[in-house]
């Protein structure tokens, strides 16, 4: 249980539990020595939506997955993240020391510029995956789409999965970048270049690239309907701790 001296801490919401709490985030009195379970509880209890989702559910503290039974420190920021959906300048972005290059933005994706920047002449191979918004889903004519993000993680995560694709596969330089905000018909929503010597490690690493973005990396996908809206539920990837069964182990 929740004991002791009160601490502040800032609590961040996303995606579907965004429109579910009704704020995007909010600063929150607890009790020293309370747990992320604990946080979550608290919530759970104003929002039964959210106790039904917590096996879905996964909490980042300070930029960071966490399990639930980490403990809260004053001035934490605690994010509940929901499944994932898979300016002018970048909202972020990231470039490490052998010209990988990761970023998110509310412009359209230029992924011809992308591959210029990644390419260089020894590289025999340039492979450019886009995921483009189409007019349909599961049946139901699509007016656009629109995606929200944890910003900081998201940018994380995506440096985290191509350092590891660079490191497994025989490829050169990989670049991801994902569209924030809205979304129309045709446009693109998130471009991945690998370049390398051979084409053969460009292809495997670039379907791994958008297979693990879309299950690891926290941006969510809400689609518009003429009759509606709905936040996309997907999957996260089993390696992120959820917070299924928190609600018996709040202290």
């Amino acid at each position: 249980m929740e004991t002791g001296a009160g601490m502040f801490v800032k609590v961040l919401f996303f995606g579907m539990l965004k429109d579910l709490v009704g704020c995007s985030e909010e600063r929150i009195e607890v009790a020293d020595g309370t747990r992320l379970a604990g946080v979550f509880e608290r919530y759970a209890r104003r929002f039964p939506r959210m106790e039904e989702m917590s096996g879905s559910i996964v909490v980042a503290r300070n930029q960071e997955f966490a399990g639930p039974e980490a403990m809260v420190g004053e001035g934490d920021e605690i994010a509940f993240l929901p499944p994932v959906s898979g300016g002018s300048d970048p909202v972020a972005e990231a470039a490490d020391e052998s010209g990988n290059y990761f970023a998110l933005t509310r412009v359209p994706i230029d992924t011809r510029a992308l591959a210029a920047r990644l390419a260089r002449g020894r590289d025999g191979a340039v492979i450019t995956f886009e995921g483009v918004v189409r007019d349909n889903s599961k049946g139901r004519a699509t007016r656009r789409l629109e995606y929200d993000c944890y910003v900081p993680l998201a940018l994380k995560m995506m440096r985290e999965i191509g350092t590891e694709l660079v490191a497994t596969h025989a490829v050169d330089r990989i670049g991801m970048v994902h569209r924030l905000g809205r979304l129309e018909i045709g446009e693109t929503s998130v471009a991945i270049v690998v370049t390398s010597p051979h084409r053969k490690a460009a292809y495997e690493a670039s379907r791994e690239a958008i297979d693990r973005l879309k299950r690891r990396v926290p941006i969510w996908k809400k689609e518009y309907f003429d009759d509606g809206e709905v936040w996309v539920e997907g999957d996260w990837d089993a390696s992120v701790p959820r917070l299924e069964g928190s609600s018996q182990c709040s202290g």
